[in-house]
């Protein structure tokens, strides 16, 4: 049987994981294999510039912290990170776009918003534009409306003049 000491270092592991994924909006596992230390820790730190983090643990662990959450992944399989974010998008963007030049990073299955999220939705979600984007949007939206509107007003000023 296994050391008691032993157990309850992995149930404290077993209970960080559940507590970060209980805290984070989005929950994303990646495979790594193949990226240099010097990679990893660059892509943590464009991760924590989003308020995200990266962490590697055992499948075991991750699969017993998930499930005591009632999250299903299927099955891991392999080494796989697990990103944990407070924005549902921004670490999916900065997963996806770390991948882009980094082949050896694949984003595999992920928990976003209360749901999960395959590969594809992962990838449909990671062309989302930025919070920030979509607030511009939104005002350039608001900006033509009032433009058109100033126009209007000013033509009828003009017609009310002749």
């Amino acid at each position: 049987m296994a050391n008691v000491k032993i157990l309850e270092r992995k149930q404290s592991v077993i209970d960080e994981i559940a507590a970060k994924a209980k805290e984070s909006a989005s929950v994303v596992l990646v495979d790594y294999q193949g990226l240099t230390v010097t990679e990893t820790n660059e892509l943590r730190r464009k991760l924590r510039e989003t308020g995200s983090d990266l962490k590697i643990y055992k499948n075991t662990l991750t699969k017993r912290a998930l499930d005591s959450l009632n999250i299903d992944l299927g099955e891991l399989g392999g080494p796989k990170a697990v990103a944990f974010g407070t924005d549902a998008v921004a670490p999916i963007k900065v997963l996806s776009d770390y991948a882009k030049d980094h082949p050896a990073l694949v984003l595999k299955v992920g928990f976003v918003d209360g749901s999960v999220a395959d590969e594809a939705m992962l990838k449909s979600l990671s062309q989302i534009p930025s919070r920030e984007g979509l607030l511009t949007m939104l005002a350039g939206g608001l900006m033509q409306t009032v433009k058109e509107f100033a126009i209007a007003l000013n033509l009828h000023a003009q017609n009310l003049e002749k």
